[in-house]
């Protein structure tokens, strides 16, 4: 075992309260957790300032002196303030305290030498220093510490038990003292040497104190490159090894007969080029003999559905059942009714199965797919449940993938001795440096062409003292036979979030659009499923003008007559949950608006959020902005993605470069020894294996 391994507890300092109060409040356990619990920033104590110098408008400074005396003053019944006078040989400088007073004047001598760090302030026109940072300076010399100070996260509870980022910062030196020359190296000489990259333990010790930052950027770079590195190569070699090791089932490309009725006689329009290109690419991956494993993106109504059902009946032509999974039983339902108009008139038995399915039609549905009666199925999360067996599945497609979890998208294709052909598909625009990092083991087609008629939607910005404007072309809209979306955060108005509420949005709408001349459609996911279906229905009958709904209608809803999508408190809302309500509407001929209400004053975050999709319907643009803006962590369903990033140093959102260069890297290591049997490559093996211990082999269900 690795002295990394070791319990924070059995480090000098610690103990087992603290230790427990460090992995609560932290997630500290380990030894090397808190030796990769890097600062988050760091501040520069290179520079001492004079007595005479100070003044209130400086920032944090550093003083070099002795105290000569002290004052105990009464400023209130239960209350006493200590003024230290802190002198050098430029003035003198009152010192303040208003807790720990006690312990101060125990453990301060007078006319001994002493360092002090601290913001200045003005108080009755004197300069003073309120509980400034104080050392020992012979004790300061030892230090590994002196001119850029780490600085490391706290909580207020860590805080309330002393636990400061001094605390933390003694605790580091105190670890790093402890396994000096005993932190194992995790890229070879060789490897290192060529791309110039500090050892591992140099590294880490300059992070936790570097001299200057020069020198931590240096250490900083050896870090990052190594996460992203280990996470290209771990990716690319579980994809070397499915190319070289997986079985598919092989489509022969001359069976085509289903693919050639649906394509030729009930596909009413043109394909763009970008399907025909990526239906080609799954056309060779299918007939390869290789399982497939194929990531689809497609901005919002770029026709990935067309393109799934063209595959699906490419295994259908070929004797093999095909399914597709869903997240939500509307957008289920929807896939199903759109695939229902594209297959009339062909001998196809296919079939819808969701939570809502009647315990009857279910047992039919399970007797069919047993005996292959079925050849297509569509659902939701109930495709995955243990009673569902197919005869000879040969074709999955997963929608919306980022909502199921890798251990659930391999329960549907674990139910085959030979692993399906599988086809992800993600209406959310993933940015290119994290589709590299997240799905680096898949093959990525990209759908970047929108189907043509199609209108540009026009989006604009108000504030709630322009309702009355948004009314009237509201009215205007529906005068001219239009269809129109509302959306709201919330169901109930909240106490602690002042946003538009659902309940509230209703009754002024309904003022504002009054029975019989208007009709309003409401739907929330609370609603019995039955309920929201049926008024969902409504809408789509045109039997209601104006659907008020939560977000439960980003998905799933197809209304070619609605024209207009309002979002109240758009500041409310994501980047990627924007660009996805917009997508509801823009789906017929005519010019389509989408309208994002808010309150007049906004964060910085939230205007460049709304900025951002006033400026752009490119979902790969307003993708990139939001990986800027939010970072990696809620994108994209990375805690889906079957492994964890946790990068402590990497940024995907700035890191971009560095990405593609350790792939390239990866890439040339394992094309030169992919199985990492050489010498040379050895480390790299080791490494992985630590990486991927305990984990599920995502070479099967990636």
């Amino acid at each position: 075992m690795s002295i990394l391994d070791k319990e924070l507890k059995y480090l000098p300092g610690v103990g087992p309260k603290k230790a427990e109060l460090l992995n609560k409040e932290l997630g500290l356990e380990t030894y090397r957790d808190l030796i990769y619990f890097f600062p988050y920033r760091y501040i520069d104590r290179s520079k001492f300032y004079t007595v005479k110098e100070l003044h209130k408008d400086l920032p944090y400074i550093q003083l070099k002196g002795k105290f000569l005396n002290f004052e105990t003053t009464t400023i209130s019944r239960s209350g006493k303030k200590l003024v230290g006078y802190f002198a050098d040989d430029t003035g003198v400088v009152e010192i303040v305290w208003f807790q720990g007073i006690k312990w101060i004047r125990d453990s301060i001598q007078l006319h001994k030498e002493y360092i002090l760090f601290g913001k200045p302030k003005e108080f009755l026109g004197r300069i003073n220093i309120v509980h400034p940072d104080i050392e020992d300076v012979e004790k300061w010399k030892t230090q590994i510490a002196k001119n850029l100070y780490p600085q490391y996260s706290t909580t207020e509870n860590l805080k309330n038990s002393f636990i400061t980022s001094k605390t933390i910062q003694k605790l580091c030196e105190t670890l790093l003292k402890e396994i000096s020359g005993k932190i194992e190296e995790t890229l070879p000489l060789n490897f290192r040497e060529k791309h110039e990259l500090l050892k591992l333990e140099d590294a880490i010790r300059i992070i936790h104190f570097p001299e200057n930052t020069e020198e931590l950027s240096k250490a900083q770079y050896r870090i990052k490159f190594e996460e992203l590195f280990y996470i290209q190569l771990n990716l690319l070699q579980i994809k070397f090894k499915r190319k070289k090791n997986s079985k598919g089932f092989t489509f022969d490309k001359n069976k085509d007969y289903y693919v050639k009725q649906c394509f030729y006689k009930n596909i009413p329009f043109k394909l763009t080029n970008a399907q025909i290109r990526v239906l080609r690419e799954i056309r060779t991956d299918v007939s390869s003999g290789k399982q497939m494993n194929r990531l689809l993106q497609g901005d919002v109504g770029s026709g990935k559905t067309m393109v799934a059902l063209l595959s699906i009946l490419m295994a259908v032509d070929n004797g093999y059942q095909a399914c597709m999974m869903a997240p939500t039983e509307i957008l289920a339902q929807q896939h199903f009714n759109s695939i229902k108009k594209f297959l009339q008139g062909l001998d196809l038995n296919f079939k819808l199965l969701t939570g809502s399915t009647k315990k009857k039609e279910k047992e039919e549905i399970y007797k069919e797919l047993a005996e292959g009666k079925i050849h297509i199925i569509i659902g939701t999360h109930a495709l995955i449940e243990d009673v569902v067996e197919f005869k000879n599945l040969g074709f999955v497609v997963i929608d919306e993938q980022h909502r199921f979890g890798v251990e659930q998208r391999a329960k549907l294709w674990i139910k085959n001795k030979i692993p399906p052909h599988v086809l992800i598909m993600s209406a959310t625009p993933i940015p290119r440096t994290l589709a590299m990092t997240l799905y680096g083991d898949l093959d990525v087609s990209v759908i970047d062409e929108l189907p043509p008629g199609r209108t540009k939607i026009i989006t604009k910005h108000f504030t709630d003292k322009d309702r009355m404007r948004i009314f009237g072309f509201i009215k205007k809209q529906i005068e001219l036979g239009r269809q129109v979306y509302v959306v709201f955060p919330l169901i109930q108005e909240s106490e602690t979030m002042d946003y538009k509420d659902l309940e509230d949005g209703v009754e002024g709408y309904s003022r504002a659009f009054p029975p019989p001349k208007y009709s309003i459609s409401v739907v929330h996911g609370r609603m019995k499923p039955a309920d929201k279906e049926y008024s969902m229905q409504l809408f789509v009958r045109h039997q209601t003008q104006i659907m008020i709904a939560t977000t439960v209608i980003e998905v799933g809803v197809d209304v070619p007559n609605a024209t207009v999508m309002v979002i109240e408190s758009a500041e409310r809302f994501g980047l990627s949950q924007l660009h996805q309500l917009r997508g509801r509407v823009g789906r017929g001929s005519e010019q389509s608006y989408c309208i994002l209400m808010t309150a007049d004053e906004l964060s910085d975050n939230a205007y460049n959020r709304i900025l951002t999709m006033v400026n752009t319907t490119d979902g790969f643009e307003i993708a990139e902005t939001d990986l800027k803006l939010r970072g990696p962590g809620d994108m994209a369903g990375t805690q889906q993605s079957g492994f964890s990033l946790n990068l402590k140093m990497a940024d995907l959102s700035q890191d971009g470069q560095l990405i593609q260069y350790v792939k390239i890297l990866a890439e040339d290591i394992l094309n030169d020894d992919p199985e990492l049997q050489k010498p040379d490559n050895t480390i790299f093996l080791k490494q992985l294996k630590i990486i991927n211990r305990g984990k599920i082999d995502l070479g099967i269900i990636s």
